[in-house]
């Protein structure tokens, strides 16, 4: 499987797939497959990029 997180980078919205409660989070950094995102209703949150493919927010 192609790792999609490795194109997330500082300043992209994204969406957890399986906590959609926490809302759209912004990344804050990606290194070595941990990628810091901060969600609005769940805080800043350190991701596992190998275990959880995070979805992009494309804004038109």
């Amino acid at each position: 499987m192609t790792d999609l997180n490795s194109i997330l980078e500082p300043g992209m919205l994204v969406q957890h797939p399986q906590k959609p409660d926490w809302g759209i989070g912004q990344v804050q950094s990606n290194a070595g497959g941990k990628i810091t995102v901060n969600f609005p209703d769940a805080g800043k949150v350190v991701i596992d990029g190998t275990r959880v493919a995070l979805l992009p927010i494309i804004e038109p």
